[in-house]
């Protein structure tokens, strides 16, 4: 059932054959009874598709049109980075400013974090979801600015030195809306609607600032319960920069023409904004200043997705074509990225070189291992300070890895190096220190990560795991958690969440199913006692809790 008429658009139109390919895509969704997705493609100064396929709000059944507003999620960030790069354009401010320049409340760690650093993720700053998350607070709750100002305000150390690493960083683009606060004196929801929303005609499009603001034509998001059954997914904050941004198919439109058709700020602008980031090494990044640049068949691409709560986006531009896809859900397993793919495979011929010979692959004989005696030294299994872990076996001569199910086999590289044939960018290097100490290096293009063997076997008796047991204290947070021993196992726990159970690899790394803090390492002092943990989960990186000494009567 088609729910939606193709908007009016102007100058050009798309022929029905292709508009029946596009349908055919959101064929699934084109009904009255689930969520699904707003979508748009643009050529040149023109909106030449425009289309809704499922429904916006379930209770009410309101379909979804063109013109209902959609949360944009990260798809936010551009956003906040073409703010900077305008303040910057007018010589209000420098990307390699240091941020204290421009923010003094935030803590002096002793290293230069700049605004560049913000922009390209690479500032080491912890993420600002991931925090609130340890510190007790659900991301259904009610969110403001001023708290993630105030967790971030508290931060006593960095993931890594600035510059060092890529992680991705929602916690900077908050910081990038308070700087644009510091240098124009507006919130980034004023700056950003006098700037470039009403000259460049977006009149439903702002920074949602406020989380009691009534939005007409507002989208509801949604998660699946079954393939039939939906329930709210509840999306309550008043945050902007790294997220937060309203707006429609029509009026982001107009953003994606501004791209190679100026109207805001000029080529020089877009061409800061596109810039590469790079690492202090000189490795190049595909994120540029809130939005990645890559070749995606032999075109260059403009793009970022987004995804918040139950909502799911994607804006795609390809600068040289010019043409943008823009795909826009309010279902959370959804997948707007890859539609907007499948929507420029419409549109555009493949051009990626043709690969006349297939790369050398690693020799048959590599992969035979005759001397038995020196690899089994280093078959086992193996732990990164991330809770990563990998098996090493032998079959028949033959030497495995095993990840997550995945199997893969090994062959010999150069310089007592290993290798995957299939993945030939991928090398392991292993150091045998003594019987009780293995240690493993993973390399790959774009970085390093160290494994220590454990014992997968051995299981701990009650008394030795009451070692573990405790109150653990996070200075920067202030809070606390407890491990506790309940029917011969650990159990992690907090006054705000259920009990998650700890599984011990080693004697040192505890995985639990907590998403915010799913690995942690055990901290000794020299007379091998247990001193506290730190968190080594996703976006956050040696954060610390202290093991509180217990009370006696």
């Amino acid at each position: 059932m088609l729910i939606s008429a193709v908007a009016q658009v102007p100058a050009q139109s798309l022929p029905d054959s292709a508009a029946k390919k596009i349908d055919a895509l959101f064929k699934k969704w084109d009904n009255s009874s689930s969520p699904g997705y707003a979508v748009g493609v643009v050529r040149n100064d023109s909106l030449i598709f425009a289309k809704g396929y499922g429904v916006a709000n379930l209770e009410y059944n309101i379909p979804i049109a063109p013109e209902t507003i959609f949360h944009m999620a990260s798809v936010s960030k551009q956003f906040t980075a073409f703010s900077i790069v305008l303040l910057a354009r007018q010589g209000k401010l420098n990307l390699d400013d240091d941020i204290h320049k421009y923010l003094p409340w935030f803590p002096d760690l002793k290293v230069k974090i700049t605004v560049r650093n913000l922009l390209n993720h690479t500032s080491g700053i912890r993420d600002q979801w991931q925090l609130l998350a340890i510190a007790g607070t659900r991301l259904h709750d009610v969110i403001t600015q001023d708290q993630i100002i105030k967790i971030l305000g508290k931060q006593q150390a960095l993931n890594f030195n600035p510059g060092e690493e890529w992680s991705y960083s929602n916690s900077g683009y908050t910081m990038l809306a308070e700087i644009v606060r510091a240098v124009s004196g507006k919130s980034l929801r004023q700056f950003t609607d006098s700037v470039f929303f009403k000259p460049l005609g977006m009149k439903n499009t702002n920074f949602h600032d406020d989380y009691t603001e009534i939005v007409p034509n507002r989208s509801y998001s949604y998660d699946r319960k079954d393939d039939t059954h939906f329930q709210n997914s509840i999306l309550s904050y008043s945050v902007a920069g790294a997220t937060s941004l309203f707006t429609n198919v029509d009026d982001m439109s107009k953003w994606v023409m501004n791209f190679y058709n100026h109207k805001v700020g000029d080529q020089q602008d877009i061409e800061q904004l596109t810039q590469k980031g790079k690492l202090n090494n000189g490795k190049e990044q595909n994120y540029a200043l809130g939005i990645s640049v890559d070749d995606y068949k032999g075109h260059k691409r403009y793009s970022h997705d987004g995804g918040d709560a139950g909502y799911r986006t994607s804006v795609s531009v390809f600068p040289d074509q010019k043409m943008g896809f823009i795909v826009f859900s309010n279902l959370g397993d959804t997948d707007p990225g890859g539609k907007a793919a499948q929507l420029s495979d419409l549109f555009m011929k493949d051009l990626s070189p043709k690969k006349d010979s297939p790369k050398p692959t690693v020799a048959d004989s590599a992969a035979i291992f005759n001397d038995t005696l020196a690899i089994k030294k280093i078959l086992g299994n193996y732990i990164a300070d991330d809770g990563i872990r990998f098996g090493f076996q032998l079959k028949d001569k033959k030497l495995y890895l095993e990840q997550n199910g995945h199997i893969n086999q090994l062959a010999r590289g150069t310089k007592d190096t290993l290798v995957m044939p299939k993945f030939p960018d991928v090398r392991f290097v292993f150091k045998v220190k003594s019987p009780k100490e293995t240690i493993l290096d993973e390399y790959w293009p774009q970085g390093h990560r160290r494994l220590v063997r454990y014992n997968a076997v051995a299981k701990q008796t009650d008394k030795q795991l009451l070692a573990y047991t405790g109150n653990y204290y996070c200075p920067e947070l202030d809070c606390s958690y407890q491990i506790v021993l309940k029917d011969h196992r650990l159990l992690l726990t907090n006054s705000k969440y259920n009990e998650s159970p700890l599984n011990l690899y080693g004697d040192d790394q505890l995985i639990n199913d907590f998403w915010w803090m799913s690995n942690l390492k055990i901290l000794r002092n020299n007379k091998d006692q247990i001193t506290g943990f730190e968190v080594n989960s996703g976006r956050i990186k040696h954060l610390l809790f202290k093991k509180e000494p217990e009370l006696r009567d």
